[in-house]
């Protein structure tokens, strides 16, 4: 399959992600990729894929093949698309569920993590979503502490047509020395909510004995990968508050 890059039209073209979020699974993992377009953005190469079954059902997707990821000095080479998957799992795992359903699969250009793509509103990004949606983002905010986000810009959490706030574009993630980087400071010295607690306490108590979406998550990462995410949300969850920004 040749490659094509998509143009903006392409990119802020409606989804054709079915409603059934059943559909949506199976064609994300079983569907045949009928078109395949590289985007305009990102370091490592993207693509905007389209997704049929034999049925003529179609949504739209994205693409990140392992062959396409630049090689980083704090990243082993070819497990950026398994962080992209983890970065879901881990998710799912806590109730947080702002990352889209993302599975590992092979595609046009070999293996690699394929994303649902989520119709989203144009330009709507975390400077505009701060102020009404801080609830959400400070899950985020916690979220990318624990899973030692490298990468986290305020393009990365968008607001999708179904009023979510979503969070994308994780493939810098878990990595077992610290490397936090992101624009999100607005809740640090506050206090976790108590169900953000209990979210991080049922992880540690799982991890423990891992068995279904932490034994998946586990299986993505490496042993001290999984053992510096605990760390981390054993030190977080202890502190209950966010860490104090330091002034310098």
């Amino acid at each position: 399959m040749a490659t094509k890059r998509c143009t903006p039209e392409q990119a802020e073209e409606p989804s054709l992600t079915l409603d059934d979020e059943a559909n949506q699974s199976r064609l994300l993992r079983e569907g045949e990729v009928a078109s395949c377009i590289l985007t305009p953005v990102g370091s490592n190469y993207t693509f905007l894929a389209k997704l049929r079954d034999e049925d003529g059902q179609e949504m739209r997707a994205i693409y990140k093949p392992m062959k396409g990821e630049i090689p980083l000095w704090d990243f082993e080479s070819g497990t950026l698309y398994k962080r992209e998957c983890a970065a879901y799992l881990f998710s799912q795992i806590l109730g947080w569920e702002f990352v889209p359903e993302t599975v590992i699969r092979e595609g046009p250009y070999g293996v690699g993590s394929m994303q649902r793509f989520v119709e989203h509103e144009p330009g709507v990004t975390y400077r505009e979503l701060r102020e009404s949606n801080r609830g959400e983002l400070k899950r985020i905010a916690c979220f990318d502490i624990i899973a030692n986000n490298a990468d986290r810009k305020a393009v990365h959490c968008i607001k999708g047509l179904d009023g979510r706030v979503w969070g994308i574009d994780h493939g810098l993630t878990f990595n077992a020395a610290f490397t936090l980087r992101t624009v999100i400071w607005d809740f640090w010295g506050e206090e976790l909510e108590p169900e953000t607690l209990e979210a991080m306490e049922g992880f540690l108590e799982a991890v423990l004995s891992p068995q279904g979406l932490v034994k998946e998550l586990a299986e993505l990462l490496q042993p001290e990968e999984m053992e510096a995410l605990a760390q981390r949300t054993g030190w977080l969850a202890k502190a209950g508050a966010f860490p104090e920004m330091r002034r310098f």
